[in-house]
């Protein structure tokens, strides 16, 4: 039972880290603050008393979900139980980044799509109920359908799962990393080492509009990998490079014939998304 505190505190964050948690902070606080995985290895590293690992193991997995997506209620991937499940049960056994990237996917895209649907499937039954006391001008049973009844259930199905698997789940990951073939420990290394590269990949497909804008990112791998420099010195100099850049791009849209020139919301349209 030496996993249950840190246990608790994952299945915890893991319900107030979701998008439609009843959480003070709001949306940007809950999904887009505690349920990101940096943030979550800082809170699962805090839980298990290793700062360090627990945040090497949330950068790692931060990078595989930094490019992912929501269009309206369709998901590939449940980042908050990634996030919680999967770092805390990496941190509970191995505490290997690589084993926790590999446990994130796993959970984010498998059981944590399960537990996703289940709940918006109840939503839909919910929201009926909600819609026929609306219709009876019953406030009461507006706020318990639509209020208190959801959170219930949002709660139940991100607490217990979490906090069921890093209780129980310790000894199962621990006996499987420790008796795994040599073959398989090195897949999980690789994959753990690949993801990573996949996320950033996916994220660059988002944000490059432009294939000169490759030069950019080769600049900053060369200054890193053979300038030598730490990461806060690359990001002042990528901040003036793209001061530069902007400056450059206006004067040239400026000069360009009225007719040429597209809009503002044009520019920056990607047409995958939009």
């Amino acid at each position: 039972m030496s996993n249950f505190f840190p246990a608790l505190i994952c299945g915890l964050f893991c319900y107030l880290g979701a998008i439609e948690a009843f959480n003070p902070v709001g949306t940007t606080g809950s999904f887009y603050c505690l349920g990101r995985p940096l943030v979550a290895g800082l809170i699962v590293g805090l839980a298990f008393g290793d700062v360090t690992n627990g945040i090497l193991c949330g950068v790692a997995v931060q990078a595989v979900f930094i490019a992912n997506l929501s269009t309206g209620g369709a998901t590939n991937s449940e980042i908050t139980y990634a996030s919680y499940g999967g770092i805390g049960l990496a941190m509970a056994s191995t505490k290997d980044p690589a084993l926790a990237v590999t446990l994130a996917v796993l959970v984010g895209n498998t059981f944590g799509l399960i537990f996703y649907n289940l709940r918006m499937a109840f939503y839909s039954v919910f929201n009926n109920k909600a819609l026929e006391a609306a219709e009876k001008g019953d406030g009461h049973g507006i706020t318990i359908w639509h209020m208190i009844v959801p959170q219930i259930c949002t709660f139940l199905l991100r607490f217990v799962p979490t906090f069921a698997a890093i209780l129980l789940g310790e000894g199962l990951v621990n006996t499987l990393a420790a008796n795994a073939p040599e073959l398989i420990t090195h897949i999980i290394g690789v994959l753990g080492g690949v993801l990573p590269a996949l996320g950033i990949g996916m994220l660059m497909n988002i944000v490059i509009k432009d294939k000169i804008q490759l030069v950019f990112f080769f600049f900053g791998f060369v200054l890193l990998a053979f300038g030598k420099l730490d990461t806060i010195p690359v990001v002042f100099i990528a901040a003036v490079v793209a001061y530069i850049y902007y400056l450059a791009t206006s004067k040239a849209a400026a000069a360009a014939p009225a007719g040429s020139t597209q809009s503002a919301d044009a520019a920056y349209e990607d047409a995958d998304l939009f």
